[in-house]
């Protein structure tokens, strides 16, 4: 019986052709041996390397090379997708775990294929993550309180664009420096978004555009501390309340 030839490989195989490549310049092209036979018979897997490469050279798309979007090609200066893939030993899309002492080094190493070799990796096997890209991110500080606690797990799926995200979504926005849990808001200009708190002690963060490196639209979380926040949560509503309050007798107040 035939052996059925994977989604990546065939259209790895697409782009060789399409760029008019034989088997051997185009490994040559990659770094990826001396032929790309064996990765286009499915014998050999293409490596978070060659996908790399494969982005930086010709713009293609990893989402598309795995079959989890219809973009082929990508404009790099404001594509938001990941920019490293890792498959497990069934071929597979890995679900790789970002806890908070990785996320200043992710940040810095969105393209370090080598830098993620050190992260955790799963695999959830449910319908809702079958079709996309999700990575999981633990969240740091209580900006995002009451939804989100510090050190819960939240899972996002991988957003090509900004222009392509959900308005008023939460989403983890990854910029040059900084690992972010926010409320994605957009503004009037194409050129900035707002990042907001749910905590209304954090201010709205503006954002550019141009700064956002990759970005996870969150789906779902994971806790380890049911129930143990309730009290938490019933202080910062009650202390929002309050606020309120106050702002609304002084507003009376001003008006005298």
């Amino acid at each position: 019986m035939a052996q059925e030839i994977s989604t990546e490989a065939k259209r790895f195989k697409q782009v060789r052709e399409d760029l008019g490549k034989t088997q051997s310049e185009f490994a040559d092209l990659l770094d990826a041996g001396s032929t790309t036979a064996d990765i286009e018979r499915g014998k050999k897997k293409i490596t978070g390397k060659i996908v790399t490469e494969l982005l930086r050279q010709f713009n293609v798309n990893p989402l598309w090379l795995y079959g989890n979007s219809y973009n082929k090609y990508l404009e790099t200066s404001t594509s938001t997708a990941p920019k490293i893939i890792t498959m497990d030993t069934n071929d597979r899309e890995n679900m790789i775990m970002v806890p908070i002492k990785a996320s200043a080094g992710y940040a810095s190493n969105v393209q370090d294929t080598d830098w993620y070799n050190d992260l955790p990796a799963f695999n959830i096997p449910l319908p809702q993550y079958r079709e996309g890209s999700y990575r999981a991110f633990q969240v740091k500080g209580d900006s995002m309180l009451p939804v989100l606690q510090p050190h819960e797990w939240v899972m996002g799926k991988a957003v090509e664009s900004v222009r392509m995200a959900n308005d008023n979504r939460i989403h983890v926005i990854i910029t040059a420096d900084s690992v972010l849990v926010k409320k994605l808001r957009k503004s009037e200009s194409p050129e900035a978004v707002n990042l907001i708190s749910l905590n209304r002690e954090y201010p709205v963060i503006e954002q550019p555009v141009v700064e956002i490196k990759e970005l996870w639209e969150v789906n779902s979380k994971l806790s380890f501390d049911l129930d143990v926040h309730e009290g938490e949560e019933a202080m910062i509503s009650l202390k929002q309340g309050l606020d309120s309050l106050r702002e609304e007798i002084q507003s009376i107040k001003k008006g005298k």
